[in-house]
């Protein structure tokens, strides 16, 4: 049985067999083989599968918890970003997209996870939050609450993804607003060029 280390669009930690391209963790949020917190902190990472041919055992005491994301895409939705050690090309990339985008000075890693935070989550809960944004404009790699699903934005289309991957498609439409899942800070992060990894099963 697959066990419960992989997440959603919606930042939700569950149990699938779908493969991840990336790793990642939002601190020791396990005891045992068990999920018990939704996260202890605000430093939500993607990492690399591998890194420097490091083995770390899954479910260690002490340790963060190792969390799996279909795809970069994916993972940003829910509310992460890219590690500073391992992905520091992304990681750079990302920082000069916030910059372009946002404006001001390169922000700190802390200012980063902090506003990241603000974004995903209500005050003091861990119930996800969620924006309003129109259609037209949305970028590629964005992912949005269409019909009660998560839908990435690709293009003309908008297509349905679950725990199992990428589904059906919907046209994407030409006007009106949407309820967007990835957080604006990574939206604008996207819209101003930031190159996102999307799975090839989400092209039709």
């Amino acid at each position: 049985m697959p066990e419960r280390n992989r997440v959603t669009p919606l930042g939700d930690v569950v149990a699938t067999p779908l493969r991840g391209a990336w790793t990642g963790n939002r601190g020791k949020i396990h005891e045992g083989h068990e999920i018990v917190r939704f996260h202890s902190g605000d430093l939500w990472l993607i990492c690399e599968l591998e890194f420097r041919g490091i083995k770390q055992p899954q479910w260690a005491p002490h340790h963060y918890t190792f969390l799996f994301f279909h795809d970069e895409a994916v993972a940003l939705a829910a509310g992460h970003r890219p590690c500073a050690e391992c992905r520091r090309g992304s990681y750079v990339s990302y920082l000069e997209a916030w910059t372009d985008a946002l404006g001001g000075p390169r922000p700190s890693a802390g200012a980063v996870n902090a506003r990241l935070h603000s974004e995903r989550l209500y005050p003091r809960t861990h119930r996800r939050r969620l924006h309003e944004g129109r259609f037209v404009g949305l970028p590629d790699g964005a992912f949005v609450l269409e019909q009660d699903a998560p839908r990435l934005v690709l293009g003309d289309a908008l297509v349905e993804w679950s725990p199992n991957g990428y589904g059906p498609l919907i046209s994407r439409p030409r006007s009106g607003t949407a309820t967007v899942i990835t957080p604006p800070a990574t939206l604008a992060v996207l819209k101003a060029g930031y190159p996102v990894q999307i799975d090839a099963s989400a092209y039709r």
